[in-house]
């Protein structure tokens, strides 16, 4: 009786932890959603919950390509500064229009990918160095173009940060759209499973004949372009363009909730509705610190803990 009890238990423990890898976040964002409801006043208002759902759209989009990046054992830590840039484009090409704006803004973005995915794919840096010297010059390149804070009176782009369709949010609809598009590519796509190969074992889709360096290339290229929609929405929301502030620390919040939603930064596997779910998750937790005076300083002890703790749920869980 005894030794099957001893079976038991670890048999238990393993459950437990297969049950927290899989539903903690989703746990997390109910547990947070009862709490505010209960210690909150007035969260159940229509008008924070269009607040919260705004703020938390440009981190959804950006932890998106965080997500295919992470998938293929690598990290891009280049998004913020992407997001600085597209602010800084933006302010300077407005004035011919905000389509051609957006696409000189698409392909400077464009040009920040194929760097970041050149040097990890055709030179072999290390993902990590690779983003970190983007990151740097890219935030860098954006306060060349754009030293200051710039106010922009634009109606378009005032409507694609404040409009909405049936009272849904342009900025709700776009990350919801993105997300779905980014969920059916790792799901029912050759890409998606090539890019899941790459990230499980490399060499060994390197053997299979994959094509290992333009996935990781068009990878790193998407994930830039993710970030400067997000820097654009975040202008078009702010009507300004701030590339000083403007994604600073997004890369970080963006890991936390790809990695928090069940993608392991060891590769081979993508969540996105967890990585959506883990976006919600640092936002509400967020928005429950600052709601109840709470200093910013712990938002970010906060955001530690969970990325320990998930970090932690995350053990043995390895690639597919």
């Amino acid at each position: 009786m005894a030794e099957a009890a001893l079976k038991t238990v670890p048999l238990d423990k393993a459950r437990a932890l297969q049950w927290l890898q899989t539903y903690g976040v989703y746990a997390g964002v109910a547990l947070l959603l009862v709490v505010n409801i209960v210690i909150t006043p007035h969260f159940l208002s229509a008008e924070n919950f269009r607040t919260q759902a705004v703020q938390v759209a440009p981190v959804i989009i950006v932890a998106l390509g965080m997500a295919l990046v992470i998938g293929t054992e690598g990290v891009d830590l280049s998004v913020g500064a992407v997001m600085a840039l597209a602010a800084s484009v933006t302010a300077l090409y407005l004035g011919y229009g905000l389509v051609p704006a957006l696409l000189v803004v698409a392909l400077f973005a464009a040009g920040v990918g194929l760097a970041n995915g050149a040097l990890v794919a055709l030179v072999g840096v290390q993902p990590i160095v690779a983003t970190l010297a983007l990151m740097v010059g890219g935030r860098g390149l954006a306060l060349v173009l754009l030293p200051q804070l710039e106010d922009l009176r634009n109606p378009q782009l005032a409507s694609l940060g404040s409009g909405d369709v049936l009272g849904i949010p342009y900025l709700i609809l776009i990350a919801a759209v993105l997300a779905l598009l980014v969920a059916f590519t790792v799901r029912r796509t050759t890409f998606g499973r090539q890019l899941l190969a790459i990230g499980d074992s490399r060499p060994a889709a390197q053997l299979a004949g994959l094509p290992v360096r333009r996935v990781l290339i068009v990878v790193y290229v998407v994930s830039a372009l993710l970030a400067a929609v997000a820097g654009v929405l975040a202008t078009a929301r702010l009507q300004a363009s701030d590339p000083t502030s403007l994604g600073n620390l997004m890369e970080l919040s963006a890991i936390t909730a790809v990695v928090v939603g069940g993608t392991p930064l060891t590769g081979g596997r993508v969540n996105i509705a967890g990585t959506v779910a883990g976006a919600v998750l640092i936002q509400l937790l967020t928005a429950t610190l600052i709601k109840h005076d709470l200093p910013p300083s712990w938002t970010q002890i906060a955001q530690a803990v969970v990325i320990v703790a998930a970090v932690y749920a995350a053990r043995g869980r390895g690639k597919r």
